[in-house]
């Protein structure tokens, strides 16, 4: 176990697991959410990225916490502690989620070449897809992570586009902090998205199973040596998590606010393709837009594809007991990489269905929202057990934001089928 003497680490020490899994949450799928409801709703949706941080902070923080405390990822504390048809549930509708989400966030990688070299995007998703899966295998994820997360930087292209196209700052006031909600089955649709593609479940997993990696990485191989956390770790882990889930809202806000103030406002309501996305960089880039749209799908998906694919893999080798992790080998841990492999494959296989990319994208979100809560309710079950957690169990203030935070989304997936059922 951890000692509370250990020496306190420098603050650039902090950023790990939670900058990494903020910037992952500005996915392709994120860009395409966030762009598709700027330019539908113009400044309306502004207000989600202040109610959206502190919810994602604290869930992120409470999966964190779970993974220093137990030494486990979130599917290894539910096989230890919960029933079996818990753990199979969670497992299950994670991998369904996760695979059609890289699925999803293949073909936009695919989309994003396409918009620098005029190849057909069927033509690049399996060279894409099989590429990744082999950097996954003979490389290591924080390769893939080191080289590709700079692209992501390009995502604030969207702040120099959204100044630069001079918005209407009254609206922009208003929209930012004068919540406004529709009852009609686009805009609820819309915020489920919203809040799928920044609460999703892939990163509830990722978040908890980074932490047991990095506390490996240390030496810490042994589960004994890994239970319990200081308080100076849960501190740590606190100001990553916010670091990152603070810069990534800040991404979101300006991603809406950039296609409101050029997509919107021109009247393009829909977007279909990358290149109808990549219009609203025009104000900042001209016509190098097209490249830094492309640009920020390529690196923002290859960041997000081995995330996805990797996360319910470690949940599917916790649940059956199966050696996992980013730095073993193939041989030790074989059905580690199967499932990276199965659900990456899988992916690929649905890119054929015939979907937009931005539209695959987005629906992908609204079933992350769908399939959130659930998986929140678990999490805060976990949290709050004394068992699992010892004296780390959740103080008011997380589970206040915890219970909040499931509640919404419970409220938007709940007005959004019933809506569904009523038309």
């Amino acid at each position: 176990m951890p000692s509370e003497s250990e020496p306190r680490r420098r603050p650039l020490t902090w950023l790990g697991p939670g900058l990494i899994t903020g910037a992952s949450d500005d996915d392709p799928s994120g860009i395409a959410t966030y762009a598709m409801a700027g330019a539908q709703f113009g400044y309306a949706p502004l207000w989600l990225a202040w109610l959206t941080f502190p919810l994602m902070a604290a869930v992120q923080f409470i999966c964190a916490k779970v993974g220093l405390v137990t030494g486990r990822g979130l599917a290894g504390v539910l096989r230890e502690h919960y029933p079996r048809g818990v753990l199979y549930f969670s497992v299950v509708v994670l991998m369904v989620a996760n695979t059609i989400n890289a699925g999803a966030d293949i073909q936009a990688i695919a989309a994003g070449v396409n918009l620098i070299v005029p190849v057909p995007i069927n033509a690049l998703m399996v060279p894409i897809g099989l590429a990744l899966l082999v950097f996954q295998v003979r490389g290591s994820y924080r390769l893939i992570a080191r080289t590709f997360r700079w692209l992501t930087l390009v995502l604030f292209a969207y702040i120099g586009s959204a100044i630069l196209a001079h918005p209407n700052w009254t609206d922009v006031f208003r929209g930012t902090f004068i919540p406004s909600i529709r009852l009609d089955q686009t805009f609820l649709a819309m915020l489920v998205a919203v809040l799928g593609t920044t609460i999703s479940p892939y990163l509830f997993f990722w978040q908890a199973s980074e932490e047991v990696e990095e506390e490996m990485a240390m030496g810490r191989t042994q589960l004994w040596q890994r239970k319990g956390a200081t308080r100076a770790e849960l501190h740590y882990a606190a100001w990553d998590v916010n670091i990152g889930m603070f810069f990534s809202n800040m991404v979101m806000y300006f991603i809406i606010l950039a296609t409101a103030a050029t997509l919107h406002r021109t009247g393009q309501l829909r977007i279909d393709t990358a290149a109808d996305a990549a219009r609203a960089l025009r104000p900042l880039a001209g016509d190098a837009s097209y490249v830094l749209m492309a640009l920020g799908l390529i690196g923002t998906g290859l960041l997000a594809v081995p995330i996805l694919t990797t996360s319910g893999a470690y949940a599917v080798c916790e649940a059956f007991a199966w050696q996992w992790g980013l730095d073993a080998k193939l041989r030790g841990a074989k059905h580690f990489y199967l499932v990276i492999g199965a659900s990456t494959i899988a992916g690929l296989l649905i890119d054929f269905i015939g979907v937009k990319p931005i539209q695959a994208l987005y629906w992908t979100a609204v079933l992350n929202g769908m399939l959130a809560p659930p998986l929140l309710l678990i999490i805060l079950l976990i949290a709050n057990n004394r068992r699992v957690m010892g004296r780390n169990v959740n103080g008011t203030p997380m589970n206040v934001l915890g219970w909040l935070t499931t509640a919404i989304m419970f409220a938007a997936a709940m007005a959004l089928g019933l809506g569904k059922v009523l038309d």
